[in-house]
């Protein structure tokens, strides 16, 4: 397509908007609410999977050593350990460590009944293990069970059971939700842009009936669906991230509730104008089509 062609096709779009003011103000009013509401979706979704994935690196195995273990044999097994695949790292943690640590989890209204034990620790040597991938948590904690010199092995499994079922059941209604959403939305915007381009139906005939191409005809109608898509795309895509920068700087980019960290503003942004502008130009460009086909055929 030549670039005076193009140009027209634009002048012509812009004109037909400006020409039908109120159903263009109606079209893109619906492609802004219907985004809106994705919009905010996705960022529930987004977080949603942040707390997902932060969740489920907090998860480690906490390997117990036998009484007998001495120093070196544990600094092996730490090595050993290390060496497993799938592991991310193995922290050695000295019996003298870990009564520190139970210490100061306890606070202080427990440091009398600590002192008779300072002496006499009976606190274990235990290495800290975190999983590569969450999901290898358990079969790494299988693994280490069977080495010499681990006398119990804590995996959490029913916490991590419960945890990735949740996980999945989240993400998939979250999916379901959104790709409800998408669908809703795409014949939404695309029955309101049939309203306006209904309204010119005769227009579009009698330009059939001198001769001009299906696509000369077409070009037109997407270049308006493509403006009215970027326009009701960028007003709720404005407004989302406003609002959601503005609450993720008053709660210091945490989640009050959980402690958990919120996805920047700008990380969000790139992802929501991906979907936000790349959505409102898919659905007008294919509203555009498919309400221009049926009156071509004269």
């Amino acid at each position: 397509m030549k670039i005076s062609m193009l140009g027209r096709h634009i002048r012509e779009g812009c004109k037909n908007l400006l020409r039908n003011s109120w159903m263009s103000i109606a079209s893109v009013g619906a492609v802004a609410i219907t985004l809106l509401i994705l919009g905010v979706t996705l960022v529930i979704a987004l977080n949603a999977q942040q707390l997902s994935n932060y969740m489920a690196g907090q998860l480690q195995v906490n390997a117990f050593l036998k009484q007998n273990v001495t120093k070196q044999q544990a600094l092996a097994l730490d090595a050993e350990i290390k060496a497993l695949p799938g592991v991310q790292e193995a922290i050695y943690v000295p019996k003298d460590q870990g009564f520190k640590e139970l210490q100061q989890s306890l606070g202080k209204e427990y440091q009398e009944v600590l002192q008779g034990f300072s002496k006499n620790n009976p606190i274990p040597d235990k290495i800290v293990v975190k999983a590569k991938d969450p999901k290898q948590t358990l079969g790494i904690a299988a693994e280490i069970r069977q080495m010499d010199g681990v006398d119990k092995v804590d995996d959490g499994k029913q916490v991590v059971d419960k945890l990735f079922r949740f996980l999945d059941m989240v993400r998939n209604i979250g999916v379901v939700f959104v790709v409800g959403l998408v669908v809703m939305a795409m014949f939404l915007i695309s029955n309101t842009i049939k309203i306006t381009i209904f309204s010119r139906r005769r227009e579009i005939e009698i330009m059939k009936l001198v001769g001009a191409t299906d696509w000369f005809i077409r070009w037109p109608f997407l270049t308006e669906g493509i403006i009215i898509g970027v326009v009701g795309a960028l007003v709720p895509f404005a407004l989302i991230v406003y609002g959601y920068h503005s609450a993720f700087v008053r709660m210091g980019g945490t989640f009050l509730a959980v402690a958990f960290p919120l996805i920047p503003t700008g990380a969000l942004a790139q992802k929501l104008a991906l979907v936000m502008f790349g959505l409102g130009i898919f659905i007008g460009i294919w509203g555009g089509i498919m309400s221009v086909r049926r009156f071509l055929r004269v």
